[in-house]
């Protein structure tokens, strides 16, 4: 296990396997990066044709390793591109650790000498080496890759209790997004709804500094309480559903939040079947209730003063002779019918119960994160979530909320159009689940979120896009399940914890 430590210390006289510095681009060429400069000055005139000679360019996420000869203690040094200095902001810095994490192999003892000016910058340090370490290796034959025994980040500020916090901040964080990396990741055999609510149990057992109450409800007590949505999509496969709740009660706790997940374990459509090759990713379809859950234990963890009440309601999307038909009506939770057009939209229908559910315990804030939308795909691409919400003010802060965490988030509106086709559209029913028509499909299903959470204040991030990486890693992303969403909610939490509303 690595241990992760503050030292203060000079890059060019610290006695480690491996030092790891930065190099930013300059209108007079090449130039080391704050907490590089001992390394250059070790070179002295050598240091720039040296970085000539090995093409290296300095751009943003390049690497490359130089063997030192005995110019630094380190026998090996890692040069990490930041870019325009002019430009050299926290996040840039982040994704050069997550960067530098992968090109380290073979080392016993890590250095960083990234720039570490104050405890936003160590906790980006942190939160990039961290997380650009993680690997899924659960179902490979060969022995995972070794890791560090040892990472020090040197800093100046290293003494500082800001920087000491910002680092125990990163690793609780890091941990709880590495969960849900490991979730998203695992097949959607091994993760079935019953199994996928064992593993929250069998979690909250194992961190037992995140004081975390969980309750599982099975499929039996979901019918008898009329929870229609989680029932209607989950009756059709032999995994049946559930609805794991988390609470965190801490004393004197200044705001509640609500979190709300979809768990969708595997999607195939249902009777409104997907293409085949549409189904090859479909275990990530629970990727939103990862992170509430592993967000809620990192709240918890950090002893955070927010209470945090937390659904996830989880189901498999199969096809059967007890499948739900298009045309058919079911009775959500709480009452209000919904006629189903399309049971490839089988997200918002498990939601819809566990808003209604979470509205019960009056927060101060509802948030949902779900894989919700193919259309968010279209709009946003593969590295940006969509928000939406009934509150201006909280979206803005949510983003905001995002930006600091890492994480990107794009408003869109919930317009006046869409909120008339929900209650339009079904000549049978309450509401219509599904858009009649192509466009718009985001701002639809968020509408329909909407009719579920009263007056309650409410936010909901369509993750769809940058859930799993299906490409090759970047930053401190890898390819496959990147647990967004984990950070955001950490970070929302903390603000609401200052006084804030996101």
């Amino acid at each position: 296990m690595t241990t992760y430590s503050l030292r203060k210390g000079s890059a060019e006289k610290i006695k480690s396997d491996v030092v790891v510095v930065g190099v930013v681009q300059t209108e007079d060429g090449l130039q080391a990066a704050p907490g590089a400069e001992g390394v250059a000055s070790a070179y002295g005139r050598r240091f720039a044709p040296l970085l000539s000679t090995m093409g290296f360019t300095g751009k943003a996420g390049e690497t490359t390793t130089v063997p030192t000869g005995g110019v630094i203690k380190s026998p090996l040094l890692i040069l990490v591109g930041l870019g325009e200095r002019d430009r050299l902001t926290t996040e840039r810095v982040r994704r050069a650790a997550g960067v530098a994490a992968r090109s380290v192999s073979n080392a016993s003892t890590v250095a960083l000498a990234l720039p570490a000016l104050d405890a936003d910058h160590v906790r980006a340090i942190a939160d990039g080496y961290l997380l650009g370490s993680y690997a899924f290796t659960a179902f490979k034959s060969a022995d995972a890759p070794g890791t560090p025994n040892e990472v020090v980040i040197l800093s100046d500020v290293a003494r500082s209790k800001d920087a000491g916090r910002a680092l125990e901040t990163a690793q609780v964080v890091a941990r709880a997004t590495c969960l849900a990396r490991d979730w998203v990741n695992t097949p959607a055999g091994n993760l079935t709804p019953p199994l996928f609510a064992d593993a929250v149990t069998t979690a909250s057992k194992d961190n037992k500094d995140a004081k975390v109450t969980v309750k599982v409800t099975d499929e039996a007590r979901l019918e008898a309480d009329g929870y229609g949505g989680i029932i209607g999509v989950g009756r059709a496969s032999a995994n049946p559903p559930r609805l794991v709740e988390l609470s965190y009660k801490p004393r004197g706790a200044k705001a509640h939040l609500a979190l709300v997940g979809k768990g969708i374990t595997f999607d195939s459509g249902g009777l409104s079947l997907k293409p085949g090759a549409a189904m090859t990713t479909m275990k990530i379809d629970m990727s939103g209730a990862a992170a509430v859950i592993a967000a809620t234990f990192a709240i918890a963890e950090l002893g955070l003063p927010v209470r945090v009440s937390t659904f996830a309601p989880m189901a498999e999307n199969m096809v059967s002779g007890n499948a739900t038909r298009p045309g058919d009506v079911l009775t959500m939770y709480g009452g209000k019918t919904v006629e189903v057009l399309n049971t490839d939209a089988e997200g918002r229908l498990i939601l819809a119960d566990a808003l209604v559910k979470a509205t019960e315990q009056s927060p101060d804030l509802i948030v949902d994160v779900a894989t919700l939308t193919g259309a968010c795909v279209i709009a946003l691409g593969d590295r940006v979530a969509g928000i939406l919400g009934n509150d201006e003010e909280t979206v803005k802060s949510i983003k905001d909320a995002g930006e600091r965490a890492g994480e990107a988030f794009w408003p869109l509106p919930i317009t006046s159009e869409m909120t008339e086709k929900v209650r339009t559209n079904s000549k049978v029913a309450d509401l219509a689940q599904h858009n009649s028509e192509r466009w718009g499909g985001t701002l639809y299903a968020a509408a329909f979120l909407q009719e579920f959470v009263g007056d309650t204040t409410w936010a909901h991030l369509d993750i769809a896009g940058p859930a799993f990486n299906e490409k090759g890693p970047h930053g401190y992303t890898p390819s496959g399940g990147t647990g967004i969403g984990v950070s955001t909610l950490v970070q929302v939490a903390q603000s609401l914890s200052d006084g804030h509303r996101g």
